[in-house]
């Protein structure tokens, strides 16, 4: 099947810069896929999603969105996708529906009308669906200047299902929005998701909205550093998930340990146990020994980013 998005050896080079923003970046996302795309500030992060929603072109390269080239076929690919960026871009001044319906119209979806009795009954339909999926109904005719920073948010992401995009583009979605509302935002995410089998791929500084990405895509220097489900990445820059154990009797613990083949090393007067299931309940569950200590540490994509970041300025390769 062909990828939702296909980058090949793309490369971006600004006239007044000393490399290039984007040096060789490949990958693909395939359909109904939750890809997370991270780097620092610079990393070229940014310069990539503005290429692949059509916002700048590219030096060199091929980029493939929903099987449409964005240079030769940019307004197909704006069909295809939808947008929420990191700055609002929301008409205070006017209602909720009145926000969509002009971005309908720009999208050329709908032809514009004064008024919403006007609109085409599959507009209003359509309207009515999102509006109960994201949680604005009541407010739909009501002008968004009134709105919480959360409510504009979820008009942002119903405008951009408007025309049923195979691929939702989201750069620091939840900025500015405080946890409860994060929350919230994302449950109605993976909610449409699942429901229009939707494409998602996100940039975010949160790195905890990452954790549940099928896959992960790192870059620094405009490149890709490493590239994988976010375990494999995990595992590859920070190693195992390990616990440490203290037991009452500390030698049958490590018979019990040893019976069942375990990995460990002594600590500081505790076992320091390495597991590879996503929880250690598994292995856990097998011991009869009574502990005195357990302390789990599973390594999150925050810790492995700092991690990744930390070798590229020290100028480490994986």
């Amino acid at each position: 099947m062909e990828p939702m998005i296909r980058v090949e050896n793309l490369r971006k080079q600004y006239k007044q810069g000393a490399r290039p923003a984007v040096d060789g970046v490949s990958f693909e996302v395939g359909k109904g896929e939750f890809f997370a795309f991270l780097g620092p500030n610079g990393a070229g992060k940014t310069t990539t999603i503005s290429i692949l929603t059509t916002t700048l072109s590219k030096t060199d390269g091929e980029v493939m969105i929903a099987g449409y080239d964005v240079e030769k076929e940019a307004s197909k690919v704006r069909r295809n996708v939808g947008i929420i960026f990191q700055n609002p871009s929301l008409d205070l001044d006017l209602t909720a529906e009145e926000n969509i319906r002009l971005h309908v119209s720009i999208y050329g979806v709908y032809a514009y009308r004064p008024f919403y009795s006007m609109m085409p009954a599959a507009y209003k339909q359509r309207i009515e669906e999102l509006s109960q999926v994201v949680g604005i109904h009541e407010n739909l005719f009501k002008k968004v200047k009134g709105f919480s920073g959360g409510m504009r948010r979820k008009l942002e992401i119903m405008r951009s299902l408007m025309h049923n995009p195979q691929i939702l583009f989201l750069d620091e979605p939840t900025q500015g929005l405080d946890a409860s509302a994060r929350q919230s935002l994302w449950t109605y995410l993976q909610k449409i998701r699942k429901e229009e089998n939707m494409t998602i791929f996100l940039t975010t500084h949160y790195l905890e909205e990452a954790e549940e990405a099928d896959r992960v895509c790192m870059i620094t220097q405009g490149k890709v550093a490493i590239l994988g489900t976010p375990d494999e990445i995990k595992h590859k820059l920070l190693g195992d998930k390990t616990m440490l154990l203290r037991g009452e009797d500390e030698a049958a613990l490590k018979e019990e340990l040893d019976a069942m083949r375990a990995t460990y090393t002594e600590e500081n007067g505790s076992l320091k146990v390495v597991y590879s299931d996503k929880t250690p309940q598994h292995l856990l569950s097998q011991l009869h020994t009574p502990l005195t200590r357990l302390d789990i540490h599973q390594p999150t994509l925050e810790e492995a980013y700092l991690r990744l970041v930390e070798q590229s300025e020290r100028g480490v390769s994986l």
